[in-house]
């Protein structure tokens, strides 16, 4: 055998061995992948699953606080309740008109009183000017004297709560004269001579 047939034999366990080792080594680095991966698929499943728990018990919360949002307001207006039920039952022994109307208006101020303390108001309308953020017109009148869009009347009080319209105001509004409100041209005019 001569040198250069020598070079292209293969030496036999020397040449694979190498070549086994990397494969071993890859298995190697393939099972600890596959590992890491099922630990990280399992940390996502509990994270997504305490998600979940997450999100219901703070649906439960924000349903039981709208539950009873209005809790410390009806503790209040109960109390004018008992105050009308007593009316109610005096109003029949009395027979003075003038100690019972007194008597509605301490239950009318004692539940003005409960409402303003929660941020309830009513606003003043009359000898305004029209805003259809605050008011809602039932007519317009024309009224000499008067600019166009002054509230005249107020048929229904509008009320805030804590600086929000909760109800319009329910008004009569001014409005131009009627010359001012179809003007006549001069063929108009001078066709009626």
């Amino acid at each position: 055998m001569t040198m250069e047939e020598n070079d292209k034999q293969p030496t036999g366990p020397q040449e694979e061995k190498p070549a086994a080792e990397a494969v071993d080594e890859s298995a190697k680095k393939l099972a600890e992948t596959e590992q890491q991966v099922a630990q990280y698929k399992d940390l996502l499943l509990r994270k997504a699953a305490e998600f979940e728990n997450y999100k219901k018990r703070v649906d439960n919360e924000s349903a039981t606080i709208i539950k009873f949002a209005n809790e410390d307001l009806i503790g209040e207006i109960i109390p004018v309740l008992d105050d009308f039920e007593r009316f109610l039952k005096s109003a029949k022994e009395q027979k003075n008109h003038e100690v019972l109307s007194r008597g509605v208006e301490l239950v009318y101020q004692k539940l003005l009183k409960t409402l303003e303390s929660q941020g309830v108001k009513a606003f003043e309308t009359v000898g305004k000017e029209f805003d259809v953020h605050y008011h809602d017109a039932l007519m317009q009148v024309h009224r000499e004297g008067v600019p166009p869009h002054i509230i005249l009347e107020e048929v229904e009080k509008g009320y805030l709560l804590n600086d929000k319209v909760i109800r319009h105001a329910k008004v009569v509004v001014s409005s131009a004269s009627q010359q001012q409100d179809s003007p006549q041209t001069e063929e108009q005019t001078s066709g009626r001579t």
